[in-house]
């Protein structure tokens, strides 16, 4: 054997041992979180990527088999636009959400039910029959109200049946909802996923409500990349949440943060998501990666006012 080839070898050896030691990190973390139930929304530019779409799908299927049991809340706002361009429908924002008039209702409903969450299932249904999919309206799961007349039928969630997702996830599947919802009206609204996702892990008592988006977390300073808090506590985000600093993107992930710690969810996790495997990093080792929002009761790394409260984001 040539010393490059012992080399070679040697780096094999290497790359085997570490993926053996992660596998033996995370198993404390998979013993935790066994039989558990965590709420997953997926959106922005994670999704538009078709392999690292279908590489998110994959390690949901992972989790599923691992012994978790996930429950999927989608939007699809970037396609909704460009159909609407297309068609020469009106795309028109309020406040960070979307002014909504019939028309472009229908579209709505067209791409998240008719697309977006039929491609989701299927990536996953490659692995087995094991992803159903369904809208706020089925089973009446979601119901909203309408939040403005200026916004349209824009939605705000008044109430979650869980009793579908219960039967489906007893039956050894995983929900995959697209965010629109039923009114008393009998009319479809459409609803923030975010705010869907926050509410339904709180009907449901998840053990975790993740995140995946398309920045790596929460920053204290959003120019500044090394600002990038890692774990924050609930009366702090509750705070951030008050102090009208957030992004309007951002704002609502936190709100919904907020709603599902409220109700007792142990922790909420803001993730990027175009991070390959992010998902997996964050439940299962010690390190993680993004921004997690836990109890005040809890313990945290760094135990410090939220003005000193910063990290770089953990090596992948």
């Amino acid at each position: 054997m040539t010393e490059e080839q012992r080399a070679n070898e040697r780096a094999a050896q290497a790359l085997a041992l570490g993926k053996a030691q992660l596998l033996i990190e995370s198993l404390p973390w998979i013993k935790v979180a066994t039989g558990k139930t965590v709420v997953i929304k997926y959106g922005g530019a994670a999704m538009i990527d078709e392999q690292l779409r279908a590489d998110v799908m994959s390690d949901i299927v992972l989790l599923k088999l691992i012994g978790l049991k996930p429950i999927i809340v989608h939007g699809g706002g970037n396609e909704i636009s460009h159909l609407s361009e297309r068609l020469g429908l009106p795309v028109a924002f309020k406040d960070g959400m979307r002014v909504t008039p019939p028309e472009v209702m229908d579209l709505v409903k067209m791409v998240l039910i008719g697309k977006v969450n039929q491609e989701l299932v299927a990536q996953m249904n490659e692995h087995g029959h094991i992803a159903v999919g369904l809208n706020g309206a089925d089973g009446h799961t979601i119901k909203a109200r309408q939040l403005s007349a200026e916004l349209g039928l824009v939605g705000e969630v008044t109430q979650i049946d869980t009793t579908l997702l219960r039967d489906l996830i007893a039956s050894d599947y995983i929900p995959v909802i697209a965010s629109v919802a039923v009114g008393q009206d009998g009319k479809s609204y459409n609803v923030n996923a975010d705010m869907v996702a926050g509410e339904l892990a709180a009907a449901i008592g998840a053990h975790k409500v993740i995140f995946l988006t398309d920045v790596d977390g929460l920053y204290k300073d959003f120019a500044d990349k090394t600002s990038l808090i890692s774990r924050i506590k609930h009366a702090q985000a509750i705070e951030l949440v008050a102090g009208g600093t957030l992004s309007k993107g951002m704002l609502p992930k936190v709100q919904a943060c907020v709603t599902a710690l409220t109700a007792g969810v142990s922790r909420a996790h803001i993730l990027n998501g175009t991070i390959p495997h992010a998902l997996l990093l964050e439940i299962f080792t010690d390190q993680g990666v993004g921004t997690m929002i836990m109890q005040d009761a809890q313990d945290v790394l760094v135990e410090q006012p939220l003005d000193n409260l910063a990290s770089k984001l953990h090596g992948v």
